[in-house]
């Protein structure tokens, strides 16, 4: 029994572990290859967002594989997707929402450095405490406002001085609107998670590694059906072969970038859901916390751009607004437990022997 539940734990911690390295891929290598992309002659931003949202297939296939494993454990009477008729409705519709984000999001790594962006987009955490806070009463707590502060103030901070860090050849107008338009991506991103939460509430059962999984893939589904749409308005799909031959790197590497740039960004998706369900969105946040320097870093050896002491500053805030949250979330959680462990202690003592 006790080598069971050894072997079940050891299982348990190396896919954790897996997932925590997909994650990083895919949070460090999206905007990266994303800019890369732009930095070498690339100017469709819908498609940039498009590829964000359209590796959806992979985690198809992820749940296909999980379909089998049920069946054998669950007999053939098992479902193929568990989501429901309402929470799919849900979700498609607050996919057209990530799909939107995702194309507002596609302005940063088009018209700013990747450092830059992610920075500015690291905001996303206060926009999700206040929409939390709003559409399923969260309750703010002064660690939880101390973050936003510290993460809106790291955004200012950059905001201030946006003339020394604009990529040579960029337009102030195209800066500012790349700035703006991270700016609204981080909002329309902390807009999403908490109705997604709320997508979790209603449905009222556990919440399982399917689960999860099936709704970012429908909402992945509907993102790039959105996506789609701006691409044929702007007529995206006849430019594309005409941008891969004028591309620096040459044609077979354009479409490399393309495709590897979907793939990376589905990582992301794989990796929340996985580390969510086999550790916790507390230490989901942990790992973007500690993904948001490395990121900036990247940019930095990768691409040679500036890091300013006001950038140094934007971070070491935002840094210090994650922590400032997880901090006060361990506090409740911890909270919590205590006064669960309290009524049973009693029990116990107050237990007729």
């Amino acid at each position: 029994m006790d080598n069971h539940q050894s072997s079940s734990s050891t299982r348990r911690k190396l896919i954790l572990g897996l997932n925590c390295i997909t994650l990083g891929i895919g949070y460090c290598g999206g905007p990266l290859i994303s800019r890369l992309y732009f930095l070498h002659g690339g100017q469709r931003i819908w498609l940039s967002s498009w590829l964000a949202c359209i590796g959806w297939p992979i985690s198809f296939i992820v749940l296909i594989v999980g379909y089998v494993f049920r069946r054998k454990t669950q007999g053939s009477d098992t479902n193929l997707f568990i989501v429901t008729r309402q929470e799919f409705t849900s979700s498609a519709a607050l996919g057209i929402l990530v799909g939107l984000a995702g194309y507002l999001y596609a302005w940063g790594p088009a018209k700013l450095p990747v450092s830059t962006s992610t920075i500015i987009y690291a905001a996303q955490l206060g926009f999700t405490v206040v929409f939390a806070f709003l559409i399923v009463k969260q309750k703010l707590t002064a660690y939880s406002t101390n973050a936003v502060v510290l993460l809106m103030v790291g955004a200012g901070t950059l905001a201030l001085r946006a003339d020394s860090d604009r990529p040579s050849g960029e337009a102030t107008k195209q800066y500012v609107l790349g700035f703006v338009m991270t700016l609204l991506a981080a909002a329309s991103t902390g807009l999403a998670l908490p109705l997604l939460e709320l997508i979790y509430i209603k449905a009222k059962k556990t919440v399982t590694y399917t689960m999860v999984l099936e709704i970012q893939m429908i909402l992945n589904i509907f993102g790039s059906a959105f996506c789609t749409g701006g691409m044929i308005v702007n007529k995206d799909f006849q430019a594309i072969s005409r941008e891969a031959s004028q591309f620096e790197l040459g044609e077979a590497k354009y479409y490399l970038v393309l495709v590897w740039s979907a793939i990376i960004w589905q990582f992301s998706t794989l990796g929340i859901a996985g580390v969510v369900q086999y550790g916790s969105s507390l230490l989901c946040g942990i790992l973007i916390a500690f993904l948001l320097p490395l990121t900036e870093l990247l940019g930095v050896l990768l691409y040679h751009e500036t890091f300013q002491v006001t950038k140094g500053l934007a971070i070491f805030l935002s840094l210090w607004g994650f922590v400032s949250y997880f901090y006060g979330e361990m506090k409740q959680s911890q909270k919590k437990k205590e006064e669960d462990t309290i009524p049973q202690t009693e029990m116990v003592q107050t237990s007729p022997v």
